[in-house]
C-alpha cells in the first residue's frame, strides 16, 4: 500500500472533522470528480465546494473508525468508516430535521493523481439514514 496515499486520506478526513474547508478542498484536483451517493456526478472543485457548503448547512458530521486500503501504486484507495452525525436543518426532499443524531456505516472510493484526490465516490445506505432520523 502507498503510505503517501494513506497520509493524504488521513489528512483529508482530519480536515473534514475539523471543518477546515480550505485544507479539505486543497487536497482535491481542480477537475475532481464527485460521485454523490445515490445521485449524479459533479465535476470540479467549485461544485464540490458548493456541495460541501450545502452539506455543512444541514448536517454536522464526524468521520470515525476509519480504515484505509490502497493499491500498490497508490493511485486508488477504498476507505471504510462510520459517520456520526446530527441533522441540523431540513435538506430538500428529505425528512424534516430537528437535531436527530445518526450513526451510519459508509465507504468511499478514491482516485489519486499527483498527490491529490481526483475522484471520490461515497456510498452509504440512505434507507438506514432515513430510518434513523424518522425514528
Amino acid at each position: 500500500m502507498s503510505q503517501a496515499t494513506i497520509t493524504l486520506l488521513q489528512n483529508y478526513y482530519d480536515a473534514f472533522n475539523r471543518q477546515d474547508m480550505d485544507a479539505f478542498l486543497n487536497m482535491l484536483t481542480d477537475d475532481v470528480i464527485h460521485d454523490v451517493n445515490q445521485a449524479g456526478r459533479e465535476i470540479g472543485k467549485e461544485k464540490f465546494s458548493a456541495f460541501m457548503d450545502r452539506m455543512n448547512a444541514h448536517y454536522k458530521e464526524q468521520i470515525v473508525d476509519i480504515s484505509i486500503m490502497t493499491n500498490e501504486a497508490g493511485d486508488r484507495a477504498a476507505v471504510e468508516f462510520t459517520v456520526l452525525g446530527e441533522y441540523l436543518s431540513t435538506d430538500e426532499g428529505l425528512p424534516e430535521a430537528n437535531g436527530q443524531k445518526y450513526n451510519l456505516p459508509a465507504g468511499a472510493f478514491f482516485v489519486i493523481r499527483d498527490g491529490k484526490v481526483a475522484r471520490i465516490t461515497n456510498y452509504y445506505n440512505l434507507e438506514d439514514w432515513v430510518k434513523q432520523v424518522v425514528g
